[in-house]
């Protein structure tokens, strides 16, 4: 049975930290506040959503600055659409993500994205990067009513492809992905290359993925 490989996006497949940090930098600057998170020390925090973000940001502005009411939602939005606007502007491909996916897919593995990235947002980043076409599903933060840690994203990516569960396993970056692929009952193999970096260790994930090319050998050794 050929089996299937669930990637997540962000700080797996691609380091989308710069754009997602200038998308809370605008909401910001829309405040006169100007650019309060770092594109380099902040990378860190994009991964963790764009609330994140804007909490971080919020902590850095004068005890005298106060925001109204309704703030936070309000530049949650224009957050989304900045983003949307610019979402690859700033975002690189991990290096060896291309041939990786070229190769699973010539050795007839079965392909998915499980991200808790808006599915349109998703939908569109994969297709400026040039990758849509290689996975077959795309299960986004709102594509059910739960996202991951939940494992119904993670399974229905899986089904989504005619996938078997069991023969099947989770690229990610962080301990979300740790924990979905725990809910799930499957492997879990994370990226040493991504915004921890080695650092991600402390995970304990099944593998640890320092370069893309490790990928095909990873995925024969697991599902064959």
């Amino acid at each position: 049975m050929t089996g299937t490989v669930v990637f997540d996006l962000d700080g797996t497949l691609a380091d989308t930290s710069g754009d997602l940090l200038a998308a809370a930098n605008a909401c910001f600057a829309a405040r006169g506040m100007g650019e309060l998170l770092d594109p380099v020390e902040d990378a860190l925090i994009a991964f963790h959503g764009g609330r994140a973000m804007l909490r971080a940001g919020y902590g850095r502005m004068p005890e005298d600055v106060l925001l109204p009411p309704g703030a936070e939602d309000e530049d949650y939005n224009r957050l989304l659409q900045h983003y949307g606007e610019n979402i690859a502007v700033h975002t690189r491909l991990y290096p060896g993500a291309v041939e990786a996916l070229a190769r699973l897919d010539a050795e007839g593995f079965r392909l998915a994205v499980c991200t808790n990235k808006p599915e349109s947002l998703a939908e569109t980043l994969l297709r400026e990067l040039g990758i849509r076409d290689a996975f077959a599903a795309l299960i986004g933060a709102d594509t059910l009513p739960v996202r991951k840690p939940d494992p119904r994203p993670y399974r229905a990516a899986v089904e989504a492809v005619s996938g078997d569960l069991g023969q099947s396993f989770l690229l990610g970056d962080t301990e979300t992905d740790r924990r979905t692929a725990a809910a799930a009952g499957v492997k879990v193999a994370l990226v040493a290359f991504g915004p921890e970096g080695n650092a991600i260790s402390r995970l304990k994930p099944d593998a640890l993925l320092h370069h893309f090319d490790e990928l095909p050998e990873l995925a024969r050794n697991w599902l064959r």
